[in-house]
């Protein structure tokens, strides 16, 4: 059995977080486990208050995982502040796990800050040179670059900035473009488009927390970095057409659309 461990926020709503996390190892029948940094009160609409855990319970968790269990992937999401992005990295330093996927988590899809203005440059010191691939979205790419994009070349050039603070590969995600959703991956030496099709539904909630959950588990499983990318781009386009409409706001993707369509059959 292949274990992903996830270090993130927890969702009350269920959409994001760790609970979309989990939901997503269990769907690419990956065994998850989770470090939790900080619990929300939030729903679809809004994200009402959050309360950061200590970064000494951090460490013993991230500590308790490790030290009975195998882990095969690491994904990281919501971590809050710069104290506990240190802590998160110094651990994990010690234990050496082979694959690290970095989802830079810094606003909610309400709008709502989840990253404290002063941890981004500890986030781009400690915990990018140590990422295997580094996920942001196209807000969370400006802040890391410190460039505004507003073409084709400057998505280019925020990839080989973000690449030079360290991480070994950026997916740069496309959902906040006003066109089609296209991902570009950049390994250090070449680009490659990841063409997607804007989806008609505002029941977007959780999607980039899902496909980067998608990419460890794929990586728990054995796949190169590529093929991980390209099968969780296939997953969560699913997922999100197969969405459900819970809630007054953003409502969740399908995290199990796959066992719904052979329950079908």
């Amino acid at each position: 059995m292949k274990t992903a461990l996830t270090i993130a926020g927890s969702d009350s709503g269920g959409g994001a977080g760790i609970q979309a996390d989990l939901k997503t190892f269990s769907a690419h029948h990956v065994f998850g486990m989770s470090v939790i940094t900080a619990v929300t009160a939030q729903n679809t609409v809004e994200v009402r208050s959050i309360q950061t855990m200590s970064k000494e319970i951090i460490r013993d968790q991230i500590s308790a995982v490790f030290d009975d269990i195998e882990v095969h992937a690491v994904k990281i999401g919501m971590l809050g502040s710069a104290e506990n992005i240190e802590m998160v990295a110094k651990t994990l330093h010690t234990y050496k796990p082979q694959h690290i996927i970095l989802d830079p988590v810094m606003i909610s899809k309400s709008g709502d800050h989840l990253l404290e203005i002063d941890a981004v440059e500890a986030l781009k010191k400690h915990l990018i040179p140590m990422a295997t691939i580094v996920t942001p979205n196209l807000p969370e790419a400006e802040t890391l670059s410190g460039i505004t994009i507003q073409s084709k070349q400057d998505l280019y050039e925020a990839c080989q900035i973000i690449e030079q603070l360290g991480a070994k590969a950026i997916l740069l995600k496309g959902g906040h473009s006003a066109g089609d959703p296209n991902d570009l991956y950049y390994d250090g030496a070449n680009y490659t488009w990841l063409r997607g099709e804007r989806i008609l539904t505002k029941n977007t909630h959780g999607t980039g927390c899902t496909l980067s959950s998608a990419i460890a588990a794929n990586m728990a499983n054995g796949l190169g970095i590529e093929d991980a990318i390209y099968h969780a781009k296939e997953y969560i386009t699913k997922a999100i057409c197969e969405s459900f409409a819970i809630g007054k706001g953003h409502g969740p993707v399908n995290h199990f659309y796959r066992f719904q369509e052979v329950h079908q059959l």
